[in-house]
């Protein structure tokens, strides 16, 4: 996000916080949520009144209770209107923070359970078995397919042998992928589930596993060198040939053979 959206999703952040701060499981808020992106998203019109920055938060706010009141409950009601109330740079800014405040609720329900690491930890996997699997990657990417029948093969892949909140987010990531593919997707949940555990993910792209000592070197290394925690998510790829690849947001550590070949080739040939 760029300009006053910044401001506006910390504004957002808060009033959020505010809400996760009482009780303990909010799957229910996180639905009601998940359904009031579905109606901004579908809605061109009512996207751009709630997102005019020519208007002012009381009426943005007083049409977000409008449209919204006694169709969800107060609470979702009240987090929509504080959405609305701000100043967004563009309107998409505007529907990914009521996204984010869904998949928050459920991020954090998984917390207060004492399990968001495996719910982070199930998230990447899955996106790791459809992207290796291009008939499964096609039927949950088709645009043909229905959103529901989608969800429901993913919760016959995944119920029973996920959290519940992995389960949820994943079906919602197949069901409305709001114009991105599924890896997309799966990486707007899983920087929210760092960010919620205060904490940054390095994508490691090696030739073969790594062993638990190289793991731990390069966990400490990277936590030296940005100030904070790391966790390490492996992906295997034979075709690296040897080395690793990490990459840490937009941060990029290219150290395989074949980056190595590939730069010597260009030199000899000038490429």
């Amino acid at each position: 996000m760029r300009g006053s959206s910044r401001g506006s999703a910390t504004a957002v952040q808060a009033a959020l916080d505010a809400v996760l701060a009482q009780g303990s499981s909010w799957a229910p808020l996180a639905d009601e949520l998940f359904a009031v992106t579905a109606v901004v998203d579908g809605n061109a019109s009512l996207r751009r009144a709630l997102a005019d920055p020519s208007r002012g938060t009381a009426e943005k706010q007083g049409l977000a209770r409008a449209v919204f009141g006694g169709k969800v409950g107060e609470t979702t009601t009240n987090l929509v209107a504080e959405v609305a109330g701000q100043r967004w740079s563009a309107e998409r800014d505007l529907t990914d923070t009521l996204e984010s405040l869904a998949v928050q609720c459920l991020l954090a329900t998984a917390e207060r359970a004492g399990h968001i690491d495996r719910v982070e930890d199930e998230l990447f996997r899955f996106e790791r078995i459809v992207a290796g699997d291009p008939a499964l990657r096609d039927t949950l990417s088709s645009r043909n397919t229905d959103g529901n029948g989608k969800a429901a093969l993913v919760r016959g892949l995944l119920e029973g042998k996920a959290a519940p909140e992995t389960v949820r987010l994943a079906e919602q990531a197949v069901r409305a992928p709001r114009g991105r593919r599924l890896d997309r997707t799966m990486e707007a949940y899983l920087a929210l589930a760092s960010t919620r555990r205060d904490e940054l993910t390095a994508l490691v792209t090696a030739a073969t596993p790594l062993t638990e000592q190289q793991g731990a070197r390069l966990r400490s290394a990277l936590e030296a060198h940005y100030g904070k925690a790391v966790s390490l998510q492996v992906v295997l790829d034979p075709t690296v040939m040897g080395g690793i690849r990490v990459q840490v947001g937009d941060d990029v550590v290219d150290g395989t053979v074949l980056r190595r070949l590939d730069e010597a080739r260009r030199h000899v040939t000038g490429g």
